[in-house]
């Protein structure tokens, strides 16, 4: 059977920046993990396509080389080859033999193993680098100005407002120095990590967290001072708010567009039941309670 194209089993285009490539293999990954469909074989084959297109696609190099040849520049045969005929170096004793072409290109290895020399060969570039930068949860949100120090080469890099874990920044010609004869330098890939906040949580524009009122406060209502990333912010709770309640804060939440609109910062309110009461309390709440009931029945 043919092997479908990659960017048609990611769902991406074939333009695709590096973040859509990753966040539509984690949605597929998830979706047809083995974990998830025991016993499924149709799901377990799917989940090895996706794989084998993510190994591919998330690699500079092998991309390149898929872009250009098909399947047939990243090892496999299905796709065929720039000359028409399966794998151009057939089978060997039943034995498949697959090249990796490295930076060079096809063009390369042909010329190498049949003998043509004098061939141009295309100028390499330097080696890509990559380091980890870490952010606290404000610096994610507002964006930050980091110093890098890669051999010795000191600059500073930009960190955008509403970066999250797990991205990273490009560096155009920030990593290795371009080899003799070379074209260029390499990349600098500044792989980000936030350190979780005390409170706070983050669902990609959203901003997460939860405040504890006791019960007297939730039936009679009150204002509580909420943490939120712009500082405290007073919030008013309605008399008879049930535990589980969510209040939204417009505009406290994580960027999302070049003009600075901000997402929402979502408070649930949590109703503690207390605990330990007095005798006097606990008589207060039953009267309470026989009250109610009497109101209720009329």
């Amino acid at each position: 059977m043919a092997k479908r194209d990659y960017y048609e089993v990611l769902g991406v285009p074939k333009n695709a920046s590096d973040d859509e490539i990753k966040k539509a293999y984690r949605k597929l990954a998830i979706k047809y993990h083995p974990d998830k469909n025991p016993g499924d074989k149709e799901a377990e084959e799917k989940f090895k396509e996706i794989n084998e297109a993510h190994d591919v696609l998330s690699d500079k190099q092998k991309r390149a080389r898929y872009d250009q040849f098909g399947h047939a520049g990243v090892g496999g045969n299905a796709g065929g080859n720039p000359f028409g005929g399966g794998n151009p170096f057939g089978n060997f004793n039943g034995q498949s033999f697959n090249f990796d072409f490295g930076g060079g290109g096809f063009e390369d290895i042909i010329s190498n193993i049949f003998g043509f020399g004098g061939g141009a060969r295309r100028p390499r570039r330097g080696d890509d680098y990559q380091t980890n930068v870490t952010l606290t949860f404000e610096e994610a949100i507002f964006g930050t100005t980091k110093e890098l120090d890669i051999n010795g080469e000191k600059f500073k890099v930009k960190i955008p407002a509403g970066i999250d874990d797990g991205m990273s920044i490009r560096l155009r010609g920030k990593g290795g120095p371009a080899p003799e004869g070379g074209s260029e330098p390499g990349d600098l890939y500044v792989r980000i990590r936030v350190k979780p906040h005390k409170h706070l949580t983050r669902e990609g524009n959203i901003i997460l967290s939860e405040e504890k009122i006791d019960m007297v406060d939730a039936a009679l209502g009150c204002e509580i001072n909420v943490e939120t990333v712009d500082g405290n912010i007073t919030m008013k709770v309605p008399a008879g708010t049930q535990s589980g309640t969510p209040f939204k804060l417009s505009g406290h939440g994580v960027q999302f567009r070049a003009d600075g609109d901000r997402g929402p910062h979502i408070v649930t309110v949590i109703v503690e039941t207390p605990k330990n009461l007095s005798k006097k309390q606990k008589e207060l709440l039953e009267e309470f309670k026989n009250n109610r009931k009497r109101s209720f029945w009329g």
